[in-house]
């Protein structure tokens, strides 16, 4: 059965869009058939996987604004396990031209359900705001994960977030689960990050990834070559987090966070 996780935090800054890529690709990389998703207009993953700025191609701009089939927007990528919907700036104004329609917040979720089942992950890149892009991301999720850097407000910024999953949970979407917490941005070396982790290891148990990622050059330098961090440097121990935390995701039923 398709997993479909959104990967979202209102805060920016977070990480989320390299957890996107870098998952999505050691998911692919693991074998499984993964789908990465575009939701934000900045367009970082759609680069970061070596897509360049075309104006002729069509992206998920195209599923809101004039009801495109989504199976049409689908483009191939260097890993053979991986696809891409790419996102542009254009989505900025998608969510102005749909306000008014009805089902505005499901049209990603009855797009999704029109692709075949060949795809065991669908992940869904978030923008850092609660806008329309990102409610449709998060009602056609089964779960949400969320990335968080161990700073002094990570706890405020993360105790905002699940009072909008409470609000979805309650409104448009009831199935929607926390599929974990990852702690980015780590740095051994620091009290701060070594007390983030355990302030939020203490009060949101199991449900933090065992994995963390760690602060890493070459994780940092990858999106401007157009490529995932195994792709760039798989030695790399940015690489390694994220090869480790697809393995955590995808043994989540046995032993991931709940």
């Amino acid at each position: 059965m398709r997993r479909t996780i959104a990967i979202a935090n209102q805060k920016g800054g977070v990480g989320k869009t390299t957890t996107s890529i870098n998952l999505a690709a050691s998911l692919a990389t693991a074998e499984m058939k993964t789908l990465l998703i575009d939701c934000d207009p900045q367009a970082n993953a759609t680069s970061g996987l070596g897509f360049r700025k075309d104006p002729r191609r069509r992206s998920l701009y195209h599923l809101f604004a004039e009801r495109e089939p989504i199976e049409k927007l689908i483009q191939r990528t260097e890993l053979e396990a991986l696809d891409v919907i790419p996102a542009d700036r254009n989505m900025v104004g998608a969510a102005m031209e749909i306000a008014n329609e009805e089902r505005r917040e499901y049209r990603l979720k009855d797009a999704l359900e029109q692709i075949p089942q060949i795809y065991s992950f669908v992940l869904l890149d978030c923008p850092p705001s609660l806008d329309l892009l990102t409610l449709n991301a998060l009602v056609a999720a089964q779960s949400i994960l969320i990335p968080i850097q161990c700073e002094y407000f990570a706890l405020e910024g993360v105790s905002e977030l699940l009072d909008t999953l409470i609000r979805i949970r309650r409104n448009l979407n009831p199935q929607l689960a926390v599929e974990g917490i990852l702690l980015t941005m780590y740095d051994e070396r620091t009290n701060l990050s070594n007390q983030v982790a355990q302030d939020l290891r203490d009060f949101f148990g199991a449900q933090v990834f065992q994995t963390v990622i760690p602060r890493n050059i070459r994780l940092a330098e990858a999106p401007s070559h157009g490529k995932p961090i195994i792709l760039y440097d798989i030695k790399s121990r940015g690489a390694e987090s994220y090869i480790q935390l697809a393995k955590e995701v995808i043994n989540h039923d046995k032993t991931g966070p709940g």
